[in-house]
């Protein structure tokens, strides 16, 4: 049996070869590398002796991803009018097809996207992807009231039964798609009740803060902090991994001062019960297409999609 350093040493290797040469869509890939570096943090090992880690020991048991995608995005302003954020074009495809399209290559198969702005352009953009993309089913359930991440994972709830793992995340960010094997490797042989994607940001005001630890166990969590005020550079990216007991906090959530139930909340109060609560980083590209110049940006990075794909 190879030891333990090996795999990851390995893994690591494959990693880098793969944002090169595995079919990623950025261009000027080395230039934004050299934005976003830093070094590499210290793995984590598959088994945590913590006693309360629920997932664990079902490696390719995960095959589903919840994709959040029911808000206007109203930093886009007049971008988003008359077209949902998730379906903006971007080298020729919708925002979402993308992050789909990632998924897929890292070995995923069944989507569930959350739908509330202008839910029938997303739901004909599911049809007409899973028609053209064999072995790959897209269902969308709509949001009954767009109050927040948390309300819309709760709209997904009926969907996920007998799920042990899934993965879920925003329906709007755009990353390296290197990062997505590398993220459902982790997914799905760690130890962990929540799997939290990272990444690092001069600051995090415009997500959540993220504080970690020397083994990136994440030991606290602030959403949307005042501008100047985080004291960590990382910034939550996401993308998260997790199991049915998710829904355990997410439903017991209270609005916030922004009025949302709010997931990265339900988290921080799995933190603060001790509940294992681990985070990967993430590196390359990222951007969560908040505005039109992150969106021209998101633009010059990405190639056209080669056939074989819907767009």
């Amino acid at each position: 049996m190879a030891a333990p350093g090996f795999l990851e040493r390995f893994l690591d290797r494959n990693e880098r070869r793969a944002g090169f040469f595995a079919g990623t869509y950025f261009t000027k890939h080395f230039w934004a590398l050299s934005l976003n570096s830093y070094p590499t943090i210290s793995r984590q090992p598959s088994i945590l002796d913590c006693g309360g880690a629920i997932l664990g020991r079902v490696a390719g048991n995960l095959t589903t991803a919840v994709l959040l995608a029911a808000g206007r995005g109203k930093r886009l302003g007049d971008l988003t009018a008359n077209t949902p954020k998730p379906l903006l074009d971007i080298a020729g495809s919708p925002l979402i097809s993308h992050i789909v399209d990632a998924f897929v290559g890292a070995g995923l198969a069944n989507f569930i996207v959350v739908t509330g702005y202008r839910s029938e352009q997303i739901e004909q953009w599911a049809k007409t992807y899973s028609r053209e993309n064999a072995g790959i089913k897209v269902v969308t359930v709509r949001q009954p009231e767009l109050n927040g991440t948390g309300g819309a994972m709760l709209a997904a709830k009926a969907h996920l039964a007998g799920e042990a793992r899934f993965v879920f995340g925003w329906g709007d960010i755009l990353m390296d798609r290197a990062n997505y094997p590398r993220f459902i490797h982790h997914a799905r042989t760690d130890e962990y009740d929540v799997l939290l994607a990272v990444n690092r940001v001069k600051d995090p005001f415009r997500g959540a803060a993220v504080y970690v630890n020397e083994q990136m166990m994440v030991e606290r969590l602030d959403e949307k902090p005042a501008v100047g005020t985080a004291k960590t550079e990382w910034n939550n990216a996401g993308l998260f991994a997790t199991g049915p007991m998710i829904f355990d906090y997410v439903a017991k959530l209270e609005a916030s001062p922004r009025g949302e139930l709010e997931i990265p909340v339900a988290i921080a109060k799995m933190i603060a019960d001790r509940r294992v609560v681990r985070a990967l980083d993430m590196r390359g590209f990222w951007s969560d297409v908040g505005t039109p110049e992150d969106l021209e940006n998101a633009r010059t990075r990405f190639k056209p999609k080669r056939k074989g794909r819907s767009r």
